[in-house]
């Protein structure tokens, strides 16, 4: 089959890669794309977000699937439109796609469904935001309701700080949600969904913050690793049970059934696993070590889940090995991001035993050299026998990219590779049967 990924970063290159290993895929294009992706399948410069763009690219050319990779062309509308044309779509629409787009929305669909999550409160000017922020106490939690690529958080004992970016939100027209703080460990588990049935993936672990120890602003994410040898056995499985099912089933419901990825951000607090955030898409960079691992084929499944044939899908099968992916972002980020310098050493990086560069804020100059043009440039991805090996292949990767004034993070898996990480004894098994 012919498949069409939409999209230009890290995710998508990601995605393609893995579509390529799929004996059912004959063809794979992308659109915008960027120079990784670029050097392994035909690219087209058009804009993602457009609807009627990217249903004419799919029927032009004649493809079978059309994968959606961020979250801007779902909720711009681009799986309604291509939909609409009779092309097989993973992505959800721009109705399902509210689960990521609208918070507030987010928050309503758990509690119709009975998902546990953490208490939190909507507010639309400064004194609402006050008010909340007064109920729940610090560590202050304030999400913009809008997309904001991961950055539109903010977790602070500073109560002023907190107030300001929830005035910030209001400015722009928008509004917040404010919650409790959830503690414990986070865990983002990608659940595959066609409306209908659900499949999960492996569980990774994200990197958000920009600097070690989870220290300075939020980003869309500096790094992740899969499997979760410290997980809570039988995580997975409540979390099929008691989120990701119950939510599919009050989005179907609503007649805005699900279909493609949904993206459940946990906690593991001591009061049991609460949901923090749903993505309708696959994370980045989680997505670059989930699918490192995954050896059952990636269209087949894809396209089942655009079907609505999930359920006649084969097992997954996993690769044995610890995956760790760690991301190089440019100058500056995650502010105003510095732009058009000069990758190098990106063959000595692919050349190294089990370790693979995947792009994302990249592009070819005149010249055709691969350059920076974005925040977060590339990921460097490792398989390992462990995490130690492959931390250790990631960072040896790493020291070989060169690019002025790029930033990564030294303790990507560092804590889960040294066993440092500990769940409560009640961080599984005890969520309430009730409604949040």
């Amino acid at each position: 089959m012919k498949v069409l990924v939409i999209g230009p970063g890290g995710r998508e290159h990601a995605i393609v890669r893995s579509l390529l290993k799929d004996p059912n895929v004959s063809e794979v294009h992308s659109a915008p794309g960027n120079a990784g992706i670029a050097k392994l399948v035909p690219t087209y410069a058009i804009d993602g977000n457009d609807p009627a763009a990217v249903t004419a690219l799919a029927t032009k050319l004649a493809v079978d699937l059309v994968v959606v990779g961020p979250e801007a062309p779902l909720a711009a509308g681009v799986s309604d439109a291509v939909r609409e044309a009779g092309i097989p779509v993973f992505g959800p629409s721009k109705a399902a796609a509210q689960l990521e787009a609208s918070k507030a929305f987010a928050k309503e669909v758990m509690a119709e469904a009975g998902v546990p999550t953490a208490m939190a409160r909507v507010a639309t000017n400064a004194e609402e935001a006050a008010d909340a922020l007064d109920t729940f106490g610090a560590p202050h939690v304030v999400k913009d309701d809008g997309l904001a690529a991961g950055k539109g958080v903010v977790v602070t004992n500073n109560r002023e700080e907190a107030l300001a970016h929830a005035q910030t939100c209001f400015d722009a027209g928008g509004s917040v949600v404010i919650e409790e703080y959830l503690d414990g460990p986070e865990v983002s588990l990608f659940v595959l969904c066609d409306g209908r049935t659900t499949v999960p993936l492996s569980p990774a672990q994200d990197f958000k913050r920009i600097y070690d120890n989870d220290e300075g602003p939020n980003t869309g994410g500096m790094g992740a690793y899969t499997p979760l040898d410290w997980a809570p056995e039988g995580l997975v499985q409540e979390v099929i049970d008691r989120v990701a099912q119950p939510t599919v089933d009050e989005m179907a419901s609503r007649g805005t059934p699900f279909v493609g990825v949904l993206y459940c951000g946990l906690a593991l607090t001591s009061r049991g696993t609460r949901v923090i955030e749903f993505n309708a898409r696959f994370g980045d960079p989680e997505t670059q070590a989930v699918l490192a691992r995954l050896k059952t084929p990636l269209g087949a499944l894809m396209l089942a889940a655009a079907k609505g044939e999930l359920d006649q899908a084969e097992e997954l099968r996993w690769s044995k090995d610890s995956a760790v992916a760690v991301v190089v972002a440019a100058e500056n980020y995650p502010d105003t991001p510095r732009t058009g310098d000069r990758i190098r050493g990106l063959n000595k990086v692919d050349a190294l035993e089990g370790v693979h560069v995947i792009h994302a804020g990249t592009k070819l100059d005149e010249e055709g050299r691969i350059i920076s043009a974005g925040g977060r440039v590339l990921a460097v991805v490792a398989l390992g026998t462990d995490l130690v090996e492959a931390r250790e292949r990631a960072y040896d990767g790493v020291e070989l990219v060169q690019l002025d004034g790029g930033q990564f993070r030294t303790d990507i898996a560092g804590k889960a590779a040294r066993g440092e990480i500990h769940v409560s004894s009640t961080a599984t098994g005890s969520i309430p049967n009730v409604k949040a």
